[in-house]
Order: structure tokens, then sequence, then C-alpha cells
């Protein structure tokens, strides 16, 4: 009897170490930083045969905990094809406090009529509970199609309002004409009503 409750005992410690350990790990995870990062490319076009990229990258730190030594490195854009005009393709914090935010923007140019297929860049940063860097990646860029041809935009051509105004506005002021005429004025239904009293 003494060594079935002594084997109860023990069973049920063993329960409450497992329990108590994986609960104390699963606290240990959720304390920690979770960096989420959004990348972002626009296209302007300065003149014949010269396009800008503007880039922003937005670094947010949606964890519990502070992140430290954040690094940022997108180098996905090619020398052959992209000239540097402002900033850096890359950038470094001390720290990323939980529940902040740290953006880089830069400028690059281009003169290479291409299809470009961007990279998602790298974040690595230090958790003080790891002795190895975590590393992150910021969402993928859509295909930037660089110096392509664009059709023209349709816009209201005045010569189609000289050649055919005259058109529209004779047969406005016949269907306005014919209006009037068709329809009945009030006051000449006013009239006829009093008559028939």
């Amino acid at each position: 009897m003494a060594n079935q409750i002594a084997k109860r005992l023990i069973s049920v410690l063993i329960a409450l170490f497992l329990f108590s350990s994986s609960s104390i790990l699963a606290f240990a995870s959720s304390d920690a930083p979770f960096i989420v990062a959004h990348k972002k490319a626009t296209l302007t076009r300065l003149k014949s045969g010269i396009e800008r990229v503007s880039v922003s990258i937005d670094i947010y730190n949606q964890g519990s905990a502070t992140a430290y030594d954040v690094s940022l490195n997108d180098d996905s854009w090619s020398k052959d094809v992209f000239d540097i005009v402002s900033g850096n393709t890359s950038m470094s914090w001390e720290r990323l406090d939980a529940g902040s935010l740290a953006s880089h923007a830069f400028e690059l140019e281009s003169k290479v009529q291409k299809l470009f297929y961007g990279a998602p860049a790298v974040i690595t940063f230090r958790v003080p509970t790891k002795a190895a860097l975590q590393e992150a990646f910021s969402t993928p860029i859509l295909p930037l199609d660089i110096l392509a041809d664009k059709p023209a935009e349709k816009k209201f051509d005045l010569r189609l309002l000289a050649k055919y105004g005259s058109l529209i506005s004779v047969i406005s002021i016949v269907t306005l004409f014919i209006y009037l005429v068709a329809t009945p004025s009030k006051s000449s239904s006013a009239k006829g009503g009093k008559k028939k009293r």
C-alpha cells in the first residue's frame, strides 16, 4: 500500500514537473521579439531612358521583448541594372523595442529596360536569451517593369470637340425645342382646369 502511494506521488510529481517545464518553455518563447517587415517599391519615369525606383522598408517588432543589434540588408538590386541615387541598401539600429517601428528608404535609378524580380530584404537581430543571430525576411515586391512601353493615356481630345462640337450643339438645341413643345406648361393646364368649373 505504501509502495502504491509512493508510486502515485512520484508520478504526480513527474507530471507537475513536466507541466511546469513546458509552461516555462512556452512562456520563454512568447517573451521574445517578433519581427515583421514590409518592403515597397514604386517606379517614377523621369525622362525618356531613365526610371527611378523608390524603395521603403518598414520593420515592426510585434513581439513582447526588445530586439538588439538590428541590421537590414537589401542587396537584391543588381549593380548592372541600378545605380544608387540616395540612401543605402543597408541600415542598422542598436535596438528595436517591443511594439515599435523602424523605417528605411533609398532611391535607385535604372537605364536598362527589363522585368526585375526583387528578393526580400534580410533582417538580422540578437535576442539576449539566444547565442545565435536571429533572421527575418521582408515581404517580396511585385515584379518591376522598368522602362516598359506604356500605352498612351486617353485624354479628352480637343480636335474631336472642334470636329463634332457644332453637330452636337445642333442636336442638343433641336432636342430641347422638341421637349419644350411636346411638354405642356403648367399655366395652360391650370387655365383648362378653371374653364371646366
